[in-house]
């Protein structure tokens, strides 16, 4: 055999290494990979087990139990022994085991959800000890905690399944229009995700009842059809007509149900933030009038539906936004903690039941974003806030006696959480822009028991861009805006950069933040190209306090657009920016943002592509829509300035509208007016409809999307970025 020096060996290994380096991604792997092939590394299904441990899912076939005191796992399960039980009582094998749908009863018994049966393992005796069969067709599936019943709904009635299959209808709506124990209510504005709400025992079910008969029918077009079909879909624009909502409390016992007698307001109010007592005797409904400046959080007898009284009420001239349930204290049935912004921020707030304000728990410049729970005693809670920093989001108790607050995730990043039962323990999964993802856990004082595993790169391989995050002022001139700008592979300051301004600008989202990827591959790719790629949430956006969001409130889009310019300002300070060559895209509010600056600033972007573009506000829906805007008759300047209808003729640049031509959300009718205005004004607009889309497209269709999102930047703002 001929002999390998050490020399050849070592330039084989550094070509190899040269070549692995500058890999780069393809517009498939940009849309798709990084929640595919190219998400990192990470410990799937985490969920409480026994009082301190955790188990978590791996392959989709293994379940592991984490030992916390030592970090240890070992298997206590899988999908071989499951399918082994489930041929057993000739039920249907699963290909893979559930993560995302599954959790612990108790530390031998086990439920999940396949294909809409609901089952509870033995995980002791290796056998399937219940099976809940629900239709095919059931949606809004709601399981109760208490007693494996589970509700559901089948076209707009509610039914349930007790723990032995048995299916009970609960309501006999023959009008399509009214619908019950849907989670699609008030258009899932104020936090509702869900239709209908079990008691803590399991049984009692409170659940929406909606009529939306008199709301206007819609027409969507279904071309998939031999001859087009007409789908009317039930749309209340601002200004016209709202649903009206009711809440039922039905008793299993009794077959019986009860409606609360909420009287406040008109029959357009809102009902949120539903919530059980502990005794199941009263159930507690936040009651926001139709403007939504007026919240009254009130007490209701659960078996007799009767008003017993108000909590608190909250006013505030521009808008009030319950998202939150009430949260009992553990162990003290006469407390619980709600959410508020009364003092400008997010923050949590302690009462009795006889609505008496006993503390505010959290304070400060900051927001808490979400609820998490409570230890066994009762004594601490733990919550997601941005107190370390605006940009990332970390897990936090809070001693409910001393009020005194520690982080429990110091590593600087975005962090998710998963609490023990006990309380004592924490799984932590964070990233940031550094690291992909780190699993350990943190016992309750956040120092490390262990770490479970720290990702490697799933994109080392390839020679992306670098990603730098910053501040820069608003245009009020104090307030500090965060900004996200992606600079291409093999970086020559000396050269000339054309630029996308990614944009969304409204409320409730932020897309700067320390994490990994911040932003998608499809940014990195755009870099790869040669692009600059740059964001900034300007005021508007979330997670800021209610003045920094509220700033759009009757003007939406005029100090979002103000703020996007700072950020212009700042890229063209820039030497390597080519001010003569700068783009913006945008989704929904961020299309609305995309076309706004095309045309109230159309000298200083040549290229824009807007999807699903919001093009005059009273097209938009009721509850979104008039929490912003108010309605026309109220705010007719602020329409008239808001609205791009008037704005077409303004347009110079090369601008790509996209919509989904069965969009419910932001309707079609929107961007075919906007055609409609360019061709009255002789401005040129070019326009794609994807015809059996809605609002946001996954799969292939994204896929496709993306690619003429790419072509026409590569086409009109910078041609030599094809290669």
């Amino acid at each position: 055999m001929k002999k390998i020096s050490f020399l050849t060996i070592l330039i084989f290994l550094l070509s190899f290494t040269s070549f692995s380096q500058t890999k780069k991604l393809t517009i498939e792997e940009a849309v798709a990979g990084q929640w595919r092939e190219l998400f990192p590394e990470q410990l799937s299904g985490v969920q409480p087990f026994g009082e301190n441990n955790f188990t978590y899912v791996k392959d989709y076939k293994q379940i592991f139990q984490i030992n916390q005191a030592t970090g240890e796992d070992k298997e206590i399960a899988n999908s071989d022994q499951i399918n082994e039980a489930l041929v057993l009582i000739s039920a249907e094998k699963i290909p893979y085991f559930p993560y995302w749908d599954y959790s612990w009863k108790s530390e031998s018994v086990m439920e999940f959800t396949f294909k809409n049966v609901k089952y509870e393992f033995d995980n002791n005796t290796k056998k399937i000890i219940t099976k809940n069969d629900l239709p095919e067709n059931a949606e809004n599936i709601k399981a109760s905690d208490a007693n494996s019943f589970i509700a559901y709904t089948i076209d707009n009635n509610l039914y349930f399944n007790d723990n032995k299959g048995k299916s009970v209808q609960i309501t006999f709506d023959e009008n399509p229009g009214i619908v019950n124990g849907n989670g699609y209510t008030h258009r899932q504005e104020f936090g509702i995700t869900e239709g209908s709400f079990w008691s803590p025992s399991g049984y009692f079910i409170a659940f929406y009842k909606k009529d939306e008969t008199m709301v206007t029918d819609y027409p969507l077009v279904d071309v998939s059809t031999r001859i087009a079909t007409l789908k009317n879909s039930k749309y209340p624009m601002i200004g016209e007509k709202s649903e009206e909502v009711k809440l039922g409390v039905y008793n299993l016992k009794t077959a019986q149900t009860t409606f609360m007698d909420v009287t406040d307001f008109t029959a357009e109010r809102y009902l949120t933030s539903i919530t059980w007592s502990p005794d199941e005797m009263s159930v507690y409904i936040g009651v926001l009038n139709r403007e939504q400046n007026h919240l009254i959080m009130n007490e209701y007898n659960a078996q007799s539906g009767k008003y017993v009284k108000t909590l608190y009420e909250e006013k505030n001239p521009r808008y009030v936004e319950p998202e939150h349930q009430l949260y009992f204290v553990k162990n003290q049935t006469d407390k619980f903690i709600t959410f508020s912004e009364r003092d400008g921020y997010d923050h949590l707030y302690l009462y009795n039941t006889e609505g008496e304000l006993i503390s505010q728990l959290t304070k400060g410049n900051w927001v808490v974003t979400s609820f998490l729970g409570f230890d066994q005693k009762g004594e601490n809670i733990f919550f997601e806030g941005t107190k370390d920093s605006p940009i990332e989001t970390h897990t936090y108790i809070l001693n409910l006696k001393s009020k005194v607050i520690t982080n429990l995730t110091i590593e600087k990043g975005t962090h998710k959480t998963v609490i023990s039962k006990s309380g004592k323990f924490i799984f932590d999964s964070y990233s940031s822009n550094e690291i992909p993802n780190n699993n350990k856990i943190v016992d309750s004082k956040g120092t490390t028991i262990k770490t479970l595993l720290s990702a490697k790169n799933p994109l080392a391989d390839y020679k992306l861009g670098k990603s730098t995050t910053g501040t820069i002022k608003a245009a009020d001139g104090k307030t500090d805006l965060y900004y996200r700008m992606i600079t291409p592979p093999d970086f020559d300051p000396n050269k000339k950069y054309p630029v996308i301004v990614y944009v969304y600008g409204g409320p409730h989202a932020q897309l700067v933040n320390n994490e990994w990827v911040n932003g998608g591959l499809w940014n990195y790719y755009m870099a790869q190209k040669a692009y600059v790629v740059f964001t900034v949430d300007g005021r508007g956006s979330a997670n800021r306090g209610f003045d920094f969001e509220s700033i759009i409130h009757r003007q939406c889009g005029v100090e979002e657009s103000k703020d996007q310019m700072k950020g212009v300002e700042f890229l063209k300070s820039l030497p390597y920016i080519d001010k003569n060559r700068i783009g913006v895209h945008g989704w929904s509010y961020g299309g609305f943002m995309t076309t706004t600056l095309m045309t109230d600033y159309a000298d200083v972007f040549k290229v824009g592509v807007a999807g699903g573009p919001v093009i005059d506000w009273k097209y938009y829906e009721v509850m979104y829509g008039e929490r912003y805007m108010d309605t026309p008759e109220e705010n007719a300047e602020g329409f008239e300035n808001t609205s791009l209808l008037s704005k077409a003729e303004k347009l110079q640049g090369r601008l790509l509208m996209i919509h989904g031509y069965i969009d419910p959300v932001v309707v079609p009718q929107n961007s075919l007016d906007f055609i409609r205005s360019c061709i009255k004004s002789n401005t040129d607009i070019d326009y794609f409809l994807y015809p059996e889309s809605e609002h946001n497209m996954a799969g292939k269709t994204r896929i496709h999307l993306m690619k003429k999102v790419t072509r026409y930047f590569d086409d009109y703002l910078c041609p030599e970025c094809k290669k």
